[in-house]
């Protein structure tokens, strides 16, 4: 049975990559609040055992300004 483990641990790290790979590691509320903010920084997450050590962003979220509210 200590067979399975090694498999096992190696299908779940080949499902991570994937997801990672297809950008799936956000939700798709995030994906979401993220578009409406018209946020392009940088979201990093720390991992460790298993369990979000740290997470972080960079700033870089822009808005388009109306032209009309310059005048």
């Amino acid at each position: 049975m200590e067979t399975d483990v090694p498999v096992l641990s190696e299908e779940g790290f080949v499902e991570f990559r994937r997801k990672v790979r297809s950008a799936e590691l956000l939700s798709a509320a995030t994906e979401r609040l993220l578009r409406a903010i018209q946020f392009t920084g940088k979201v990093s997450v720390v991992v460790q055992n298993g369990r979000v050590l740290k997470s972080g962003y960079e700033e870089g979220y822009f808005r388009q300004e109306n032209e009309h509210s310059r005048l």
